[in-house]
């Protein structure tokens, strides 16, 4: 291992190469990795939908939620089974454990309505089974209003929803708040009955003449032609003229015997932005897209595709999730950069400029090598992966003081600056490796946690340990190879002077030893003087605080309520 560790060390320009190589792909990995506020965790939930009309809510849990509960208590890995009944209607919302297979969970499912069919009512509605996927919600919403006809706002919105759909990035675009056109036919019974046509001849007439006809194909001299008869309403003007019935020369259309208008169904849903009524586009992005980059394509498309549109319709915006993430990002990287500048302020007080320069490298350095792992892991950049970059920031530049300031001394000592940074990576390599290691395995149980904090918690420590282990390589490899081309050149005389004190192998003077390493010496010879008294006082505060935690802590709980 050392002697690796040393054959690579003495390859700066390779080294080199691959360090600003691995920079440059971390940064743009940062530039493009998709960005989100919270992770996107996978929980595995499913809905079924059971619709009956007029049914009430005593009726519907009796008749409707008892026998799907039957077959679907026994489905494994079932966590939680909820069941509402509302008038005319059952909603059944299942759960299932985070590690559950969610195809798997799915086609059980399903299997088991297919089985519960049998023992609903005949006059229920099929039921309908969809998974709720809590990353398929709007990432924005684009609304519309205004004091225009509603038919003209309503064909505004299906257009700028068609081009909002074209996005790369947009799974899908969603109108709420509108109602769909539809044509109403009054039939008035005189004109049937003076016309001599009855009901069902009616219904007939419209039922059989809205459908595509297939006619196979016809063979000619100059090839075969496929034939079709086209009789689906496309038009209103197709309506109109509906023949009913031949009598002669004279054809009964539909508009002889009714009275035909456009109008709209009755509403279902209703949106209202700003107190008036409006028809909302839902934009739900595709899984693993930038939220932050999709949003500002949709306000682009949305601003070219309005550029013509009349000046009575308002357009606005709502529930943008890009700004709330790109204000949390912004505040955690702003945390990330004091953190950098205050650690860097301790250690050019306690190391010098030109050592903490060195140091300095590792920050930068290490979280640009984390990105570009993050972004081959496949996971994005939320806030809990942003924490761990911060509880990162002083930990990771632990192993490169330890090599730096090993160095200074063995330069100090008067050794050549590249055989002292390949002295300090040879002798330093197990302890700073063992310190990274056990602060790896202090945040490896989070990777344990179960349950849906399990998976959102698990960001934190995948981040942690990339990092660190980032830093561990930074440390090792590069800061060597820089230091013996950029480190000090020769030892500044008290540094030599102190390097002397400390490195005394017979009899040391302890108060010619100056600074704070002087007064930690004597300290901690007068500790040593005593060591059952200070094991006793640190066994005291060790009892001490588990005694105050269990007396006077409120509790555990996963979000604070603020």
């Amino acid at each position: 291992m050392m002697q690796a560790l040393e054959t690579i060390i003495r390859r700066p320009r390779s080294v080199l190469t691959l360090m600003l190589v691995m920079l440059v792909a971390g940064i743009f990995t940062y530039i493009t990795i998709p960005k989100e506020a919270d992770p996107d965790i996978d929980v595995p939930v499913f809905y079924v939908s059971i619709v009956q009309e007029g049914i009430s809510p005593e009726d519907a849990e009796r008749l409707l939620i008892r026998p799907m509960e039957t077959h679907l208590r026994g489905l494994d890995g079932l966590k939680e089974f909820t069941g509402v009944a509302s008038q005319g209607h059952a909603a059944i919302f299942l759960e299932f454990n985070i590690n559950v297979d969610h195809e798997a969970a799915a086609a059980d499912v399903r299997e088991k309505v297919d089985q519960a069919k049998a023992d609903l009512p005949q006059n229920a509605e099929e039921p309908v089974v969809n998974e709720i996927n809590f990353s398929l919600f709007p990432v924005i919403v684009v609304t519309l209003s205004g004091n225009v006809p509603e038919r003209t706002l309503y064909s505004h919105a299906r257009k700028l929803k068609d081009r909002i759909e074209a996005i790369p990035s947009v799974l899908e675009a969603n109108l709420a708040g509108h109602r769909e056109e539809l044509l109403e036919v009054v039939i008035d019974p005189t004109r049937l009955e003076s016309y001599n046509i009855t009901q069902q001849e009616l219904f007939d007439a419209v039922s059989k003449n809205n459908r595509l006809v297939a006619a196979g194909s016809l063979d000619t001299g100059l090839g075969r032609f496929s034939v079709k008869v086209p009789g689906l309403f496309e038009t209103a003007k197709d309506v109109y003229n509906l023949p009913l019935k031949v009598s002669g020369d004279a054809v009964v259309t539909l508009s002889d015997v009714a009275s035909i208008r456009r109008t709209f169904k009755d509403a279902v849903t209703f949106s209202r932005f700003n107190g008036k009524p409006t028809i909302a586009i839902q934009v739900v992005k595709r899984i693993g897209t930038n939220v932050i980059e999709n949003n500002k394509r949709v306000r682009a498309v949305v601003a070219e595709a309005t550029r013509d549109w009349p000046e009575a319709i308002e357009l606005n915006f709502a529930l943008d999730q890009s700004k709330f993430i790109f204000e949390v990002l912004g505040s955690l990287q702003s945390a990330i950069m004091t953190a950098i500048a205050l650690v860097m302020i301790v250690v050019v007080a306690a190391l010098g400029l030109r050592s903490a320069l060195m140091v300095g490298i590792a920050i930068p350095a290490s979280f640009m090598i984390g990105f570009l792992l993050i972004g081959l892991m496949g996971m994005t950049v939320n806030m809990m992966l942003m924490f761990g970059m911060v509880l990162t920031v002083g930990i990771l530049v632990d192993g490169a003081i330890v090599i730096v300031e090993y160095a200074d001394r063995k330069m100090a000592e008067g050794m050549a600056r590249a055989e002292a940074y390949v002295l300090a990576a040879r002798r330093m390599f197990w302890p700073v490796a063992s310190s990274t290691a056990t602060t790896l395995a202090a945040f490896l149980p989070l990777l344990l946690w179960p349950g849906v904090p399990g998976e959102f918690m698990s960001y934190l420590p995948i981040t942690v340990i990339i990092v660190l282990s980032a830093s561990l390589v930074t440390a090792m490899v590069f800061l060597p190879v820089i230091g013996s081309l950029f480190g000090k050149t020769a030892a500044e005389s008290h540094e030599a002077e102190l390097a002397r004190q400390l490195a005394g192998t017979s009899v040391i003077d302890y108060d010619a030893i100056t600074g704070l390493s002087g007064l930690y010496v004597r300290s901690l010879r007068r500790f040593m003087r005593y060591p059952l008294t200070v094991l006793a006082c640190s066994l005291v505060v060790v009892v001490g605080v588990f005694f105050a935690f269990s007396k006077f802590n409120n509790g555990v709980e996963f979000f604070v309520d603020t």
